[in-house]
């Protein structure tokens, strides 16, 4: 079964590669409004073009077929990730202590909390 993130998988490695939707038609002899319903997950491409596709992306049959990108940063983004979350869920605490105490303005407050908001935000996004 086709994941439904391989739309994001071809849109992905195809923008990695620098070409458009239409160098990608062009390579698969397919036209750009293909590709783009690909993308969009709206379609996917023929079951026999698709060793032709992962060999134009640079990838795999498998990790496109699992929609899966095996990268040799995830460690770092496993460090962002953590980051992020560390300082939302850090600016909550701080936030929530501070209030206890009456130690924390209301503008400093809101202030804090959009910082952890946004990285939150970062990380889900």
């Amino acid at each position: 079964m086709i994941n439904k993130n391989m739309g994001k998988m071809i849109c992905l490695l195809r923008k990695e590669k620098g070409m458009t939707q239409s160098d990608l038609a062009e390579k698969m002899n397919v036209t750009d409004k293909a590709v783009s319903k690909w993308e969009r997950n709206c379609s996917c491409p023929d079951i026999y073009s698709i060793p032709k596709l992962a060999e134009v992306l640079d990838t795999t049959v498998e990790e496109l077929l699992n929609a899966q990108i095996k990268r040799e940063n995830n460690q770092a983004d496993e460090i962002m990730n953590f980051v992020f979350i560390g300082v939302g869920l850090a600016m909550g605490i701080c936030i929530t202590v501070l209030s206890v105490f009456k130690k924390i303005e209301v503008d400093h407050a809101l202030t804090m909390l959009g910082i952890g908001i946004s990285c939150f935000g970062v990380y889900f996004y």
